[in-house]
């Protein structure tokens, strides 16, 4: 492994120990050159799974990317980081395709968060339906009103 500070590739393991509840390995380091420490995670890598986005492009699903859009969306809300970590780091191993749509990602974090927080469900979609006007937003809102989530 080579130090993010001075490159030397002379660096040892300090500490190891289990993180996400066992789905990567934490470990500290330390460089031998300089002395700094850091810190890498060790996980097992799959086929990577791959997102259609609606430009036609292709990219590499990255479970943090989602995870900070749905932060965004909960923020101030009464959800725990734990339980958004588990969705977006769980999300992959969900999917049985190697291959899927932006536009289905965007459906599970919605049934996600419908099932979760009404206020949060609201803010992921304004965003993900791109809502043109106060009227559609609201038209949304009423839908909600109308079949309130069961807690």
């Amino acid at each position: 492994m080579n130090c993010p500070f001075c490159t030397s590739d002379d660096t040892k393991v300090i500490n190891s120990r289990s993180a996400d509840d066992g789905a990567a390995i934490r470990r500290r380091r330390e460089c031998a050159n300089c002395g700094r420490r850091f810190t890498t995670y060790e996980r097992a890598q799959f086929e990577a799974l791959m997102i259609n986005k609606r430009s036609k492009r292709k990219e590499v699903f990255n479970p943090e990317k989602l995870l900070s859009k749905l932060r965004i969306a909960c923020n101030k809300r009464p959800i725990s980081e734990k339980q958004l970590r588990e969705f977006a780091y769980g999300f992959e191993d969900e999917i049985q395709t190697p291959e899927i749509s932006s536009e289905e990602i965007g459906l599970k974090a919605l049934h996600f968060l419908k099932d979760l927080d009404e206020v949060a469900y609201i803010r992921f979609l304004s965003v993900y339906r791109d809502f043109d006007s106060v009227d559609r937003f609201i038209e949304e809102i009423k839908q909600i009103a109308d079949n309130p989530i069961k807690p």
